[in-house]
């Protein structure tokens, strides 16, 4: 693609500001502020990768690995506020679930173990249970209100937080899961999603393509389940005070 070619990109942009501002949306500050974040955010981890592919050396890898599990963190981490040392529980659930995916995708022989397999791949993991992160902490602030009343009674009937919470904690799981089992249900019929798209677009095989974006998502499938057991197991205690008591 040449420079004039993604300057003509930004046609788009200005087809959303103008539905905006018809509609009176209120929507320009976030779609400018977007456009800019994604450009420049691109085309900066464009020039880092570039860098490291072309040093290959370990440390710089896991530089860039761990910037994505710190960002992804703290974002999903936005959706549990008040909730006390959140943001570690969440960042420990992630860096758990790509090193757990990641390795098995090496064990396998499924990846090769270099930069331009490990990089793109692991940020795609990352991606992934970050968003199972933050809809599971979005569902549980839900199931919890929802169900304050049979959570603070089996509370006074002697059961202990774990006890008490298992009914929202198994919802609100099972709620973060949906979207990506959604997805594997409609994807090659609804959607041609990325990874197999940039590969034709780059001219590899179509059936190639196919074979890699099963391979993608059916990691997604491991890691979606690995990321909501972990964050549920790491973060319910977080919605109880020191005194068992659930937090208002």
């Amino acid at each position: 693609m040449s420079s004039m070619s993604l300057w003509f990109s930004f046609t788009f942009v200005v087809i959303a500001l103008l539905l905006s501002m018809w509609q009176k949306l209120g929507l320009e500050k976030e779609i400018a502020i977007g456009t800019v974040r994604c450009a420049v955010q691109l085309l900066a981890i464009g020039y880092v990768l570039q860098f490291v592919f072309h040093t290959d050396h370990p440390i710089y890898q896991a530089l860039v690995i761990a910037m994505m599990i710190g960002v992804a963190s703290w974002n999903a981490s936005r959706r549990g506020d008040g909730l006390p040392g959140i943001l570690w529980r969440v960042a420990a659930s992630l860096t758990v679930t790509a090193t757990l995916t990641m390795s098995l995708l090496l064990v396998l022989g499924l990846i090769k173990p270099t930069p331009q397999y490990l990089i793109p791949i692991t940020g795609m993991i990352i991606g992934n249970s970050m968003i199972v992160a933050g809809l599971f902490l979005s569902h549980m602030k839900r199931e919890t209100e929802t169900a304050r009343g049979e959570i603070e009674a089996l509370l006074c009937l002697g059961a202990n937080k774990k006890q008490a919470i298992h009914g929202a904690l198994k919802r609100a799981v099972k709620a973060s899961m949906i979207p990506t089992f959604d997805t594997m249900k409609t994807i090659g019929l609804v959607q041609l999603p990325g990874t197999m798209t940039g590969m034709i677009i780059a001219g590899a095989n179509p059936l190639e393509a196919v074979r890699y974006q099963i391979l993608i998502m059916f990691a997604f499938s491991s890691s979606a389940a690995i990321s909501a057991a972990l964050i549920s197991a790491l973060a319910y205690s977080s919605w109880f005070t020191r005194e068992s008591m659930l937090r208002p």
